[in-house]
């Protein structure tokens, strides 16, 4: 088999603090934070004079991360259009599985997210829903039944 497994998902984003803070209230932990001075970023994601901190966090039982990225150079460049919808191309969301999903809609809510339809239970096995979050960041919730 190629693929060991999923270690991240980066999402470029322009206010750090308030996409922490966004992430910690869905449950992940933040392992790190800070200026990438690795010169060899430069060559891996093909762009030169490169300045940009990144934060990594994590989901509880350490299976995925997300990292961030705040570049400072070269200028990030905004996707039009900015509240993209479901069937725009590329990647449009980050799924996790949580335990209850009002509670969880409801703290991210505090941080200025807000759903994109609503809850929505399919057949007897999940509820589901998509949220906004800062950044227009798009983080689907799936809490198992029974």
């Amino acid at each position: 088999m190629a693929i060991q497994r999923m270690d991240n998902v980066l999402i470029v984003v322009d206010d750090m603090d308030a996409v922490i803070a966004f992430f910690v209230e869905l449950g992940m932990e933040l392992e790190g934070r800070g200026p990438l001075d690795w010169p060899g970023a430069e060559r891996v994601i093909g762009l030169k004079d490169v300045r940009q901190d990144i934060a990594m966090l994590r989901v509880p039982n350490g299976q995925g991360r997300v990292e961030l990225a705040r570049f400072h150079r070269p200028k990030p460049v905004t996707p039009e259009p900015h509240d993209a919808p479901a069937n725009t191309l590329g990647l449009r969301r980050v799924m996790f599985a949580v335990d209850d999903i009002e509670d969880v809609v409801a703290r991210v809510r505090t941080h200025g997210a807000e759903l994109v339809g609503e809850i929505v239970q399919y057949e007897n096995i999940y509820r589901l829903c998509y949220v906004r979050g800062p950044e227009n960041i798009v983080v689907g919730l799936a809490e198992e039944l029974g």
